[in-house]
């Protein structure tokens, strides 16, 4: 392709795009087509000669695109929002055109110092205390997993990457029961095993750790012969957002000079509203917090801030520094890729740098504002219909619920069959849980597209479909 095609291709995809967005009311969230359709409509062999590009673009808008969840929809409820606000996806067509590797302050030195920038900027919004530093990581399961890298290391010396795990006692890390499924993985990966993610139970309005039953466990373990390396906090859960007492967690930790990680990946973003910092309060006392611009904030996918107390125990985790990576008579400059699990780096600040700038921090907090008044209003409207039960409350904007099933009518089959129809029906998008193992249905407001419209539709839609079953 030469420059005049890119440039004409380049306007075209751009047109497109902002059509498509423009179209998304009028579309159902999720694609009607069934499994293995589109794979079926895809030669299985490469072509041996190249095509022209107008046969491509035509099979992306035919076959492609109409199989599309449309997750910047303004109906789509599901899961937790996916925002790529309009002005970060012109960052991104930058990001793509330069195609940098921004792994080293020498490979792209604006990158690396806008990253710098941005992460603080990002404590300041958030409130954190000058103490924390941060790299922007591809998304919150790279940034637990590194930090419990950090726990492991940190708990044998930083000897673990050198001798291996069995050089050393069995070790223990530890999480509330409403933690995302990314925290196991972590675990997992990095050779602790899942078995010694210790889940601790929760209680009480906000489903939070225990502390006390957290004391216990590692004292328990301790005198097994354990090496308790980590807690893990949670703010604002995927499943029905459950909260941790961070102060709590926090203090127990420090008992046993435990390093302490804290996921708010979703609710991370809310705290940049002064009115719902309580919800983390103590987080200044952690040695390492993760949230997603990229959910809530509307920083296309993907962007993960990562904050850390100590960075030095971050780089003597993860850095390797052969010769090719050094930067000869410039040893003091930050390279992220020390910061991280991957070497090689996109350059995510550019899209935090334009979104930032173009909606203002109070421009941010009014959407995420409408978002919280909107899913509480409909908590409301539906807690006011006998066939409907709140079973949690709203913790931000994101409740559950479930529609009261008939006499002899299985509970969990009722759900799934209003979740189904709902879905079926393509006007909102929403997913499910389980509480108590009682299968529940989620609510979440989120999108940068939402109106309170959206909101009155999805009350029609759930109590319309819920009578029709």
């Amino acid at each position: 392709m030469d420059m005049n095609d890119f440039e004409d291709w380049s306007a075209r995809a751009a047109k497109w795009g902002a059509a498509y967005r423009k179209s998304l009311r009028d579309l159902p969230v999720r694609p009607r087509t069934a499994p293995g359709e589109i794979l079926r409509r895809i030669p299985e062999a490469p072509p041996e000669a190249g095509e022209g590009m107008e046969a491509i673009f035509a099979d992306f808008e035919q076959i492609i695109a109409p199989g599309m969840t449309h997750w910047q929809h303004p109906r789509f409820f599901a899961y937790f929002p996916a925002n790529a606000a309009p002005v970060s996806v012109v960052a991104e067509y930058l990001v793509s055109a330069m195609a940098a590797q921004c792994m080293l302050w020498q490979t792209s030195p604006a990158a690396t110092e806008l990253e710098t920038r941005m992460m603080s900027w990002l404590r300041a919004a958030l409130g954190l205390p000058e103490g924390f530093t941060g790299v922007i990581q591809d998304s919150a399961s790279t940034a637990t997993l590194a930090a419990v890298l950090v726990m492991r290391e940190r708990a044998t010396a930083f000897g673990a990457n050198h001798k291996g795990l069995r050089a050393f006692p069995q070790l223990r890390v530890y999480a509330s029961e409403e933690v995302h499924s990314s925290i196991d993985r972590a675990v997992w990966i990095s050779g602790i095993g899942v078995e010694n993610l210790v889940k601790i139970p929760s209680a009480g309005p906000r489903h939070a750790m225990d502390a006390q039953a957290l004391r216990t466990a590692i004292e328990a373990d301790t005198a097994a012969g354990h090496q308790p390396a980590g807690v893990i906090g949670c703010v604002g859960g995927t499943s029905i957002g459950g909260c941790d007492d961070l102060a709590q967690v926090i203090a127990v930790a420090k008992e046993f000079d435990l390093y302490t990680h804290v996921d708010a990946a979703w609710a991370g973003s809310a705290m940049i509203c002064p009115e719902f910092r309580h919800f983390w309060a103590g987080v200044e006392g952690a040695d390492s917090v993760v949230f997603n611009p990229h959910k809530w904030l509307g920083a296309q996918f993907d962007c993960s801030a990562h904050f850390v107390k100590d960075p030095e125990a971050l780089v003597r985790t993860l850095a390797a520094k052969p010769e090719y990576l050094k930067t000869p008579g410039a040893e003091d400059i930050v390279n992220y890729s020390e910061w991280s699990v991957p070497l090689g780096r996109r350059f995510r600040a550019l899209k935090l740098w334009f979104l930032l700038r173009f909606h203002g921090l109070e421009g941010l907090r009014g959407i995420i504002r409408n978002h919280v008044t909107w899913a509480e209003g409909l908590c409301e409207r539906l807690r006011a219909e006998p066939s409907f039960e709140i079973v949690t409350e709203p913790f931000l904007s994101l409740f559950s619920f479930r529609p009261v099933a008939p006499e002899g009518v299985d509970p969990d089959a009722h759900t799934l069959a209003l979740l189904e129809a709902i879905n079926a029906d393509g006007r909102i998008y929403l997913t499910q849980t389980r509480v108590a193992g009682d299968l529940v249905i989620r609510f979440q407001a989120g999108s940068f597209e939402m109106t309170e419209a959206d909101a009155e539709t999805a009350f029609e839609v759930i109590t319309e479909l819920a009578r029709g079953l």
